[in-house]
Order: structure tokens, then sequence, then C-alpha cells
């Protein structure tokens, strides 16, 4: 009966916080598709008891209470060549592909990704942790050989690769863009060593509060007046999205000095 009753009233709590959670974030801006994903998202993570115990429990406990795999697929996501579902789980060296029409959000661990259209993500066998079931390994190491992709991180080390980069981050937010003559890459928040491969010499350690440093990493220095690296505008993605993939984890992004405080 008490279990029960914790339930009942965790559940309330979540309602409470999600709906001041959508009132704090501004989801006009959003195309109708991006809207919808955020809205969903949310809508699961908040509206659970299960969020309010990982805000509680510890890291070990939390993780237990943290569903695994595919949160959201809309439109053409492949794992291994096949379509995925939500609620499928990756699993050692698995490569995430999605098309034109294609995104998806993925939870391995403690880490959350949104992958948008047109990328292949491959998170790589040797990376997970040996003698754990993979449903719940964790990820040392992902390459992003193509498109976008927003990942938050717990403060386990983790390394993303892109063609022309390789990052070494722990505990942050992270969004990076393989595009054709060049990497994008922004450290929403944390601290991270931004490395270009042309050049390691010329590597980065960025710490950021809030989109401080983001970066180009170019394929050809010399069509950038010889510049390996140049600093760049924020851009393609937002606060709202990085709000709502920590949520899934029962996360708020370190914004500042301290978490952002959310209403409700």
């Amino acid at each position: 009966m008490a279990r029960a009753v914790f339930f009942l009233s965790a559940y309330h709590l979540s309602v409470r916080r999600f709906s001041g959670t959508l009132r704090f974030m501004n989801l006009s801006k959003f195309h109708p598709t991006r809207r919808k994903l955020i809205r969903t998202l949310l809508m699961g993570a908040c509206m659970t008891p299960a969020l309010l115990a990982v805000l509680k429990q510890g890291s070990a406990q939390a993780q237990e209470r943290i569903t695994q795999g595919f949160q959201t697929v809309n439109g053409d996501v492949r794992l291994g060549g096949r379509p995925a579902r939500v609620g499928l789980q990756v699993r050692p060296g698995d490569v995430c592909t999605t098309g034109a029409d294609g995104n998806c959000v993925i939870v391995i661990g403690e880490h959350v990704f949104l992958l948008r259209e047109n990328a292949e993500v491959e998170f790589e066998l040797e990376h997970f942790e040996e003698g754990l079931d993979a449903s719940k390994s964790v990820t040392e190491r992902i390459r992003v050989a193509a498109g976008a992709l927003m990942g938050v991180f717990a403060t386990s080390r983790m390394t993303v690769d892109t063609p022309l980069a390789t990052i070494g981050i722990r505990g942050t937010g992270l969004y990076v863009e393989a595009r054709d003559d060049r990497d994008y890459v922004c450290l929403c928040y944390g601290k991270a060593e931004l490395t270009p491969k042309r050049k390691p010499s010329l590597a980065q350690r960025l710490d950021t509060f809030h989109h401080d440093a983001p970066r180009n990493v170019f394929k050809d220095p010399l069509a950038h007046a010889g510049r390996v690296i140049a600093p760049e505008k924020m851009i393609n993605h937002q606060d709202e999205e990085l709000i709502m993939l920590e949520a899934l984890v029962g996360r708020i992004p370190l914004f500042g000095p301290e978490p952002i405080q959310m209403p409700g």
C-alpha cells in the first residue's frame, strides 16, 4: 500500500514538472515534426515515477530504471541495415543510419543520442564494457561518419570520432555535424578536448557553460586561410533538445555554475 501511495504521489508531481517544463520551453520555433518529437519524449520522461526515482537514487540504481534502446523512430531509421523500432536496443558494434526523412533518439546506459536525417553512427564493439549484458553496456566510443548527432553523456569518459576530429569528453552535452568540407563541433556545456586529425598538435581544450565555443574543423585548410580549426556560431540545435534528452536519464543540463531551475 505504501509503495502504491509513493508512486501515485510521484506521478502527480511528475505531471506538474512536465507542465512546467513545457511552459519554460519555447517549442514554437521548431518544425512541427521536431516539436512533436520533443513533446513526446518529455511526456515519456517527465510523467513516469521512474524519473523521480532516477533523480533521487545513486547512479548504479538509477541506471536500472532508465529505459534503454530506441525511444523514438521517425521516418527511415535502420540498425544494422534493418528497420529500427521503438524499444529495440543497440548491441555492440551496431551501426545506425537515418534517411532523408529519418531521426531517432537512443539511450545507451546513461548516455542519450539524437540522430538527425542522413546520419551514420557506429557504436564501436571493442568499447562496450566486457562481461555485461549488451542492453546494459555503455559504449565509450562512437563514430559519426555522416550527418548530425546530439549527445548528452554521463560522467564516464567518452570519445566521439568524426571524419576530421576526435572529441574526448566526460559528462557533457555535445552537438556535431559531419559535412563534406568540414566538421562542426559545439560543446554545449562541460569540458572536452578537440583534436583535429589532420594536425593533432592544434588540439584545443574547451570548457563551456552555454555553447560558448563552437568550432569548425576544416577538411582543406588552404581554402580557409590556412586554418584547421576556426570559431563558429551556434547553429542547428537548441537548448530545448538538450533538456529533452537529459530528462530521459533524469538529469538537468548544466547551463552555468548551477543547473537550470525548471519551474513546477
